[in-house]
């Protein structure tokens, strides 16, 4: 008993769809073949490598008025160019040109319009000039902005913005298109602005290199009431690029294509289809059925599957055997996997057929697929292709292709009849293997062979001090005299007639109280000195006052720069050596040398985001107090790796120093006799600050300013 229940089917509706698009291919030809005469032909294309440009020359049978109107589609990577009254007069509609990542260009001519499609292997700029009866287009292969050239390379003038003009988006719009489709439509400053747009997760990234945002743009639109696929889209400033985050619903697929300065980033639903074979996975979409089975052929089953699915299945006859089954509301591609694992078998899908066989067999069956692979390699003719290497070094190849110095190669790049031979002096290498791997190595080498971007950096280490020094002393002495006159003279007093006879009198400078003020930097202290006698002039009190204070500020700035390649090492320095004496195994002294510089040691590395993370080794090295052995060297040391945006600054680490420092000599208990004690003591205050601060400043260099 078997019965077969189906929703719906949706044949009729795809057979009507495949002769609509059979009837719209007839009509574009006879449309084609029938047109009338144009006023204009193109008749030959050719094209030329130069550098990492591709010029290609389009030869047409009379003078041209204006350069073509042209787009650019980024997935997948296409420049097309329109010719208004222009038919074809190549005789072809596809012509390779495998220069560069270009590849080949397709001649289609739709009435009195012909169309140029380049097909790339990614997204580049493009310009065009006319000369004569030739339109020259200049593919940029570097991913920047493109120059227009003649057909010689020589750069044509045009109408380039002005320096200093506006690069800013004009405008950002979206729309719902007649089928449920969102539309991105981005205002581009002009049509040779860089664009990047890739899909990261669930999300479209958009940057736009070298632009800015007005802040009448910087906002975050919320279209989920339009009912297409985008719900959110987020635009802001991001260092020198505008980034764009488009953010969609569901299963969805996007493409991009840009018309002059107009850029549109499409997002497209994607219909689940119900036919569609879960491929393994327990991802069941299939349309649901019911199968009852009792003791019936599997072969029969597999058919009626086919037949409800209109898919093509082929059995193999080693299938056999009988099953009773049992499915109600079930999807069909769940049906079938039950119905293999229940006999053992296996499928592989090759485009829209399926071959089911038991799994033994097409394990087989592949494994003897393999080795004749392996065999045919084993005879495949052998072709030796040299590369010419622009950027890097030919020996650093080595490592890549486990190339040895007897020319063998590593079994993970070449094949075991591959070789690979180096000349360090051309810079090429020599590979001998057969033609597919031949191309595997080619796209290898485009990939790293590429120039490396550089970055100068640009340090400024600024050490400030501010110090304050200030000293107070006293000297205080008093005496009794003898009968007589005394003056003061020398170290004593001694009577007017000359004789020596009586009392010596102490006078200033002597060893009562002597607590004068220190010198600061060798600089001697002002003094007030004061001596008080009685009336009869026998006794007398001498006060001599020193004092000295100092105030200092004073700020040192090195600015020390170095231009190095991404992740290469680069060290600059500059100060002097100083002597010092060293035993020696022999016991004898030698002359050493020891440095004290100012040295800057940094390996840049630039993020795929253009930031840029340094490694910074930062020395600041002075010449100290003199020693027995030698000079002292006064370091400061910072070493660090930090992240840096492009053309910001950073202050990567400060030493901040501040010495407060009192002394004070005095007579005991005298000095401590509140006011009056300050006559026997002496006081001095040091205040020093010291502040050490290092800025680093990142700035990636783009090909022009690095040869400048």
């Amino acid at each position: 008993m078997m019965s077969l229940q189906k929703q719906q089917s949706n044949n009729s509706r795809g057979g009507l769809q495949k002769m609509r698009q059979l009837f719209a291919f007839i009509a574009f030809a006879l449309i084609g073949g029938t047109a009338m005469a144009q006023q204009n032909e193109i008749q030959s294309i050719t094209a030329a490598q130069q550098g990492s440009n591709v010029i290609v020359k389009v030869a047409m049978k009379s003078p041209v008025a204006k350069a073509p109107l042209g787009f650019a589609i980024t997935n997948p990577a296409r420049i097309a160019l329109d010719f208004s009254d222009t038919g074809n007069g190549t005789g072809k509609g596809l012509q390779d040109i495998g220069l560069g990542d270009v590849r080949s260009v397709n001649v289609v001519q739709a009435g009195d319009r012909s169309r140029l499609v380049f097909n790339l292997q990614r997204s580049l700029n493009y310009a065009t000039v006319v000369e004569g009866n030739d339109v020259i287009v200049t593919i940029d292969g570097s991913g920047g902005p493109a120059k227009a050239l003649n057909a010689v390379g020589v750069p044509v003038a045009s109408a380039a913005p002005a320096a200093g003009a506006s690069q800013a988006l004009r405008d950002i719009d979206f729309r719902r298109g007649s089928n449920g489709e969102g539309r991105v439509v981005i205002g581009l400053p002009s049509d040779q602005t860089v664009v990047d747009v890739r899909q990261e997760g669930k999300k479209i990234e958009v940057d736009f290199m070298k632009t800015t945002l007005p802040d009448v743009l910087r906002r975050r639109l919320d279209v989920a009431d339009f009912g297409t696929p985008v719900n959110i889209i987020t635009t802001q400033q991001r260092g020198d690029n505008v980034h764009m985050t488009i953010e969609p619903k569901g299963i969805w697929e996007h493409s991009v294509y840009q018309s002059d300065s107009q850029l549109v980033v499409e997002v497209k639903q994607i219909k689940e289809e119900p036919n569609k074979l879960g491929m393994g996975t327990r991802d069941y979409r299939g349309e649901k059925l019911s199968l009852n089975f009792q003791n019936v052929d599997v072969r029969a089953v597999l058919q009626v599957i086919a037949d409800f699915t209109g898919l093509n299945i082929i059995t193999s006859d080693t299938v056999s055997g009988n099953l009773t089954l049992r499915l109600k509301d079930v999807p069909w591609d769940q049906a079938l996997d039950i119905v293999m694992q229940a006999k053992g078998l296996d499928m592989r899908k090759n485009g829209t057929v399926i071959w089911i066989a038991p799994r033994d067999e097409l394990l087989t069956k592949e494994k003897l697929e393999l080795e004749q692979r392996s065999q045919i390699a084993d005879l495949e003719p052998l072709r030796t292709e040299t590369f010419q290497l622009n950027y890097q070094k030919a020996e650093s190849f080595k490592k890549i292709f486990g190339i040895d110095d007897t020319g063998g190669g590593s079994r993970s790049i070449l094949t075991k009849r591959g070789s690979a031979v180096v000349d360090p002096r051309t810079n090429q290498l020599f590979i001998t293997d057969i033609p597919s791997k031949l191309e595997e190595i080619r796209s290898l080498v485009k990939k790293t062979d590429i120039a490396t971007r550089q970055v100068m950096i640009e340090a400024r280490i600024v050490e400030a001090s501010d110090t304050f020094s200030r000293n107070l002393g006293a000297k205080l002495s008093f005496g009794v005299t003898g009968q007589g006159n005394y003056q003061l003279g020398g170290n004593q007093a001694t009577p007017s007639g000359g004789n020596t006879t009586g009392l010596a009198l102490p006078v200033l400078g002597g060893n009562s109280v002597n607590l004068p003020a220190a010198s600061i930097n060798s600089n001697t202290p002002g003094s007030v000195a004061l001596t008080l006698f009685n009336s009869a002039m026998t006794r007398f009190i001498g006060l001599e006052l020193s004092a000295l204070e100092a105030d200092g500020k004073g700020k040192v700035i090195s600015s020390p720069r170095v231009i190095t390649a991404d992740q290469l090492k680069a060290l600059i320095e500059q100060g002097t050596e100083l002597p010092y004496q060293e035993a020696t195994s022999s016991g004898a002294t030698s002359i050493s040398f020891r440095k004290a510089n100012l040295k800057l040691e940094v390996t840049p590395q630039i993020t795929p985001d253009g930031n840029v993370i340094l490694d910074v080794d930062v020395n600041k090295d002075s010449v100290g107090a003199e020693t027995r052995a030698g000079f002292a060297i006064d370091t400061k040391h910072i070493k660090t790796q930090v992240l840096i945006d492009n053309g910001g600054t950073v202050v990567i680490g400060g030493i901040y120093t501040q010495t407060d420092r009192s002394n004070i000599s005095k007579v005991p208990f005298f000095g401590d006799i509140p006011l009056f004690g300050n006559l026997f003591k002496t006081t001095g205050k040091v205040n020093e600050k010291t502040e050490l601060l290092i800025f680093l400043t990142p700035r990636v260099l783009n090909d022009e300013v690095a040869i400048r």
